[in-house]
Formats: C-alpha cells, sequence, structure tokens
C-alpha cells in the first residue's frame, strides 16, 4: 500500500473501514472468508460480532446474498464453508447503480439520450 492510499484510508471512512475498524479486525477479527469482489468478512471468538472489511469503496449493495445472510446470522455456516444452492434462473448479484452513470434509464427519460434521439417527446411552444 502507497503513502498515498494509506493516508486517503485512514482520513476516509468511505475507503475500505475506519482506523477503529482495522484495529479491531487487527486485534480480535478472524477471517472467515473472501466474496468475488474482494471483500473479507470477519467474525470476532464467540461469534457475537461478524463484520465485513470492503476492497474500495464501502457500499453495503457490494454485499452479496449469501455473505448478507451470513452477516445477519441468518445462515449459521459461512458462503465460504457451505455455498448456497443457486436456482438456475437466477441472475449474479449486482450492487445497486443508482446515482451513476450505469443507472437504468427507461425510454422517455431525459437521461436515456439527447433531445434529437428522442422520438417520443415533443417539446411544447406556445401559439
Amino acid at each position: 500500500m502507497g503513502i498515498l492510499s494509506t493516508i486517503n484510508s485512514v482520513l476516509t471512512w468511505w475507503n475500505g473501514g475506519t482506523l477503529n475498524t482495522r484495529l479491531y479486525t487487527r486485534r480480535k477479527g478472524i477471517k472467515v472468508g473472501e466474496d468475488d469482489q474482494g471483500n473479507v468478512y470477519y467474525r470476532n471468538a464467540d461469534d457475537s460480532k461478524r463484520w465485513v472489511m470492503f476492497n474500495g469503496e464501502v457500499e453495503a449493495s457490494r454485499i452479496g446474498a449469501d455473505w448478507h445472510g451470513w452477516l445477519h446470522n441468518t445462515f449459521d455456516e459461512a458462503p465460504s464453508d457451505k455455498p448456497l444452492k443457486h436456482k438456475d434462473w437466477e441472475k449474479p448479484h449486482q450492487e445497486n447503480l443508482s446515482g451513476t452513470a450505469l443507472a437504468y434509464a427507461p425510454a422517455g427519460s431525459i437521461r436515456a439520450g439527447t433531445p434529437q434521439e428522442r422520438r417520443d417527446y415533443e417539446a411544447w411552444s406556445p401559439e
């Protein structure tokens, strides 16, 4: 980790976790597993606390259903030990894209394209 990224991670809570969380993780955390995005999941010795250290931006929607269930004690066993069975029709987990350039824009939305590209809208002009 470079000096700039170290300073950035210490001064900003949205880049992987607070300094206090990092210290607590180092002292008491037992690594349970890692997801496909590089987020690392931990628990304490008596399994009374479970948490995640994000790889990059701290955004809860980046956690898939498997790990979300484990974090909230819905599942006793971690997905790294006992993976959930997925149906053929299930789509892979995708984080919430609202507010980003990749967010869904339906036909007719002002974000769907320039007014010249939009055929379903006709500007009003007074007579």
